[in-house]
């Protein structure tokens, strides 16, 4: 027998960190190999953390609600059988309880505890600086101009970004934000009510700002879908206006890929595969579970997939191979009753198609000369400005129209 270290595991590419949620052995519990021992949190989604060996559960070193990065000895299992080593890098185990030197004032305010809450500086020794890992890239916010080398470390310092400073008035020369602007605004957000941001809430909020550095632009138009309702109602698996969608936007692209490229320097990186999301809201933010090969797979084939990955979304247990790597997103914001709306691509997309609510309105019929009632949704098409112009964004939304108004070709 002896005692086997159980870490914080890789979660996923790019996930440096997780918060504990639930622990569901206690000290003196008997284990199986393979038991599913604690629920961890990343920004995307609830998974598992399990023990490799069998024996009985010795100790706890982890809390539940606080943040651990990837390799953080979180309790050990005193295991039956060969011996086993500590397997936690103990590098990971020490930059975690490592406090770092930071001249902090002698009494923090509400603001920046609030800010160390959310970024994981619990003060229990399992702390980690600010990893959120975004939807889906990396948090690394640029700092705003006219900030002095005082002001950016006095931001990181709180665990803010400039973009937090957004409503901030300065009175500095040439619109600079001093220290002393600063100082008054955490002195005001002390009067306000303060609540931490999820770690979701925190990664959307990195990706839209992200996004939002890009020259971005919406075209729309409408597009008929009785034709889509008639062949859903015929339909044994009833499919969603989103997967209708989604499949005729693959299409779209399939036959043209220009628009879902992204620009990288002076180059357009054109998709090896037409990999496309679809929005799922969940608590406090957005999933986007990713659909592969779309143009190649058929509505039918595709309807099983789409419904389990629906699913896993909402309970925000999707697998690591399920999210990232698409090259656009469809959101249907017609279930909330929406007709139009302009929504953001992510970092690493070009666009985002939007379908609004469908309702009766008048069309001129040729056959008959006179107008009849059909029944019609709003298409929006976001994009990046620098990868095509509002022709082409044009030309694609009106193709994505086409399909839908004929969805036996889906």
């Amino acid at each position: 027998m002896g005692l086997v270290a159980i870490s914080m595991p890789q979660l996923g590419e790019s996930i440096a960190e997780a918060t504990l949620i639930r622990l569901k052995v206690r000290p003196g519990d008997k284990v199986k190999a393979d038991q599913e021992v604690a629920e961890v949190e990343t920004s995307k989604a609830v998974m598992s953390v399990t023990t490799s060996y069998g024996g009985v559960w010795k100790e706890w070193r982890a809390k539940e609600g606080k943040s651990y990065p990837v390799g953080y000895v979180l309790g050990h299992v005193d295991a039956v059988g060969a011996v086993a080593p500590e397997t936690a890098p103990k590098a990971a185990e020490a930059s975690a309880g490592k406090k770092p030197a930071k001249a902090m004032p002698a009494k923090k305010t509400k603001a920046a505890a609030m800010a160390e809450g959310v970024n994981g500086a619990n003060g229990n020794g399992g702390g980690v600086l600010p990893t959120i890992t975004g939807l889906p890239v990396p948090a690394k916010a640029a700092g705003a101009s006219y900030l002095s080398p005082r002001m950016k470390a006095r931001i990181n310092e709180l665990g803010l970004h400039a973009a937090d400073l957004a409503g901030l008035a300065p009175s500095g020369a040439k619109g600079r934000v001093t220290i002393e602007d600063f100082e008054r605004f955490i002195a005001e957000l002390e009067k306000q009510k303060l609540t931490p941001a999820s770690s979701m809430r925190v990664a959307v909020a990195d990706a839209m700002r992200r996004s939002w550095t890009r020259p971005l632009a919406t075209v729309g138009r409408g597009a008929r879908m009785d034709a889509v309702m008639a062949h859903r109602r015929q339909h044994p698996g009833k499919p969603g206006p989103t997967l209708y969608a989604a499949r005729a936007l693959g299409i779209a692209l399939g036959e043209n890929s220009v628009p879902a490229g992204r620009l990288v320097g002076n180059r357009i990186v054109h998709p090896s595969s037409i990999d496309i999301g679809f929005a799922v809201e969940a608590e406090d933010g957005v999933l986007v579970p990713v659909l592969r090969k779309v143009n190649q797979t058929p509505l039918d084939r595709m309807l099983p997939v789409y419904g389990q990955l629906m699913n896993q979304a909402k309970e925000r247990k999707l697998p690591a191979d399920a999210v990232g790597g698409s090259v656009a997103v469809v959101t249907n914001y017609g279930t909330f009753g929406l007709e139009w709306a302009t929504p953001i691509p992510l970092p690493e997309q070009s666009l985002v198609l939007g379908l609004g609510a469908a309702k009766k309105v008048p069309a001129w019929d040729d056959a008959s000369q006179s107008f009849r009632p059909v029944n019609e949704a709003r298409l929006t098409l976001s994009f990046d400005h620098r990868v095509i112009d509002g022709g082409a964004a044009g030309r694609l939304l009106a193709r994505v129209a086409e399909l839908l108004e004929s969805p036996e070709l889906l």
